[in-house]
């Protein structure tokens, strides 16, 4: 089976429906709320799992019923979760979510346990892993995510970085990372620009840019217009399937499990990717996080 390891965040979802999102300083009504298990890290650990890889999660969680509530979905889900260590004095980490009617969302992350991952820590769990596919994103200390993703370097396997919670990075830290995959916002971050959305026009010289900062490939995640992949040969769009979204709450988490798993089976890049837009395509069509990612069976169908 094709091996991806993640290290990042687990977090419990506290999800609720709106008619619309609040603007600053307003208060809507919404639907009753629902706990689901969550976090980038847990997610994208559940959406490679979910479509056929080995994968091993690296993570902390607190003490508590959301901690192993966490720990048991994904274990159920496929993934090993034997270096998910419990921190007796935090909480888990959870995340408020908003939805509303056209399946846009605002999420407040809480990191509790997961600021406690220590970069020694994920150099242990590493241990002797050797090739392979490394998931990282910044719901973990930033020291953390770097130290795993030289070490992983070292390891030969190949490190993807999704920048989010959008947050400027390093220069050390990107040197060590062989595909970036921020969404417009991450992207608008990275490039110090104001605004959260890019046309599609405009999307090839952004991603052009991002390589710029010292990342060997690039994938700008563009919502429905699907991703701009950018490499030294060039910038190249491939659009995503048509989806009626509903929910749009982890579609990036499943188009990053997806990549690693389409790469970890020896699909060229333009292929992968077009996979993980397929199963992030199916994964709006549903609610929730974990709850919405789709099997390796559906994703078949859907692209048959």
């Amino acid at each position: 089976m094709p091996s991806v390891v993640v290290v990042g965040g687990l977090n419990m979802d506290l999800m609720v429906r709106v008619r619309r999102l609040p603007r600053p300083a307003e208060t809507v009504l919404g639907q009753p709320y629902q706990a689901q298990p969550g976090g980038k890290g847990g997610n994208q650990a559940y959406a490679a799992a979910r479509l056929g890889a080995q994968v091993s999660l690296i993570g902390c969680v607190g003490d508590d019923a959301f901690g192993k509530a966490l720990v048991d979905a994904l274990h159920a889900g496929g993934v090993d979760v034997s270096a998910v260590r419990v921190v007796m004095a935090s909480p888990t980490g959870i995340a408020m979510i908003a939805v509303d009617d056209e399946g846009q969302n605002q999420i407040v992350v809480s990191s509790g346990a997961n600021a406690h991952l220590s970069a020694d820590e994920v150099e242990a769990a590493l241990g002797s892993q050797r090739g392979g596919h490394l998931l990282l994103q910044l719901e973990s200390p930033q020291d953390a995510v770097a130290a795993a993703a030289a070490c992983a370097r070292q390891r030969g396997l190949t490190v993807i970085l999704d920048p989010a919670p959008a947050q400027p990075l390093s220069r050390g830290l990107l040197a060590h990372v062989d595909i970036l995959t921020p969404n417009e916002a991450e992207a608008a971050t990275l490039l110090g620009r104001d605004g959260v959305s890019v046309s599609l026009e405009e999307a090839p010289g952004w991603a052009r840019e991002i390589r710029g900062l010292g990342v060997g490939t690039v994938i700008l995640k563009i919502g429905s217009h699907g991703a701009i992949v950018a490499t030294a040969r060039g910038e190249t769009h491939h659009p995503a399937p048509a989806a009626q979204a509903i929910d749009t709450t982890a579609a990036g988490d499943t188009f990053n499990g997806a990549l690693a798993v389409g790469l970890s089976e020896g699909l060229r890049l333009d292929d992968a990717v077009d996979f993980a837009n397929a199963a992030a395509a199916l994964s709006v069509c549903r609610p929730g996080a974990q709850a919405s990612m789709p099997s390796r069976a559906e994703v078949g169908r859907a692209r048959s």
